[in-house]
């Protein structure tokens, strides 16, 4: 199966921009997709540590997520594994798709363009082990995926911009 991938390029060094990735105070400024926003999280940044948050969608809802960090390879590279979440960090379902895998394997790239340029590639694939219903319904969401992340990139620029 072929990786959901996207890539941005910051005018930002590259220790500035891992901070955003990594840090708590600093993801709960940028990381949501266009008019959500990001109500509480906690991050512990260690392997098999956890980034657990809550979102709030334009309706009110209120959306939770989960990473469980496999790799820190700093300040270029993070692996995790991603999952939609409830208020006690157990892996759930996705609220408005029950066909979407339930696990994915992210792998965030951090490239220095320079001092002051870095780029940011994210890619995302069902974990293996996933369903042929699952992998389906990814082939299917890139569209999605690609406005979800376009909005969540969007904010890390102006985030960084600040």
């Amino acid at each position: 199966m072929k990786p959901f991938v996207i890539e941005r390029v910051y005018d930002a060094p590259r220790e500035r921009v891992w901070a955003a990735w990594t840090e708590a105070e600093r993801l709960k400024e940028w990381f949501t997709p266009k008019a959500f926003t990001m109500v509480r999280c906690t991050m512990d940044l260690r392997v098999g540590g956890l980034f657990h948050y809550q979102l709030r969608m334009p309706d009110g809802q209120d959306l939770w997520g989960r990473w469980v960090l496999r790799e820190i390879a700093r300040p270029e590279r993070l692996v995790f594994i991603v999952s939609f979440s409830d208020p006690k960090a157990g892996i759930s379902v996705h609220p408005m798709n029950p066909s979407w895998p339930r696990e994915m394997h992210s792998t965030v790239r951090l490239a220095a363009l320079g001092e002051k340029r870095t780029k940011v590639s994210v890619e995302w694939l069902p974990l293996e082990g996933s369903t042929d219903v699952e992998q389906k319904a990814f082939d299917d969401g890139r569209d999605s995926l690609k406005m979800g992340w376009g909005g969540t990139l969007d904010h890390l620029s102006g985030y960084l911009a600040r």
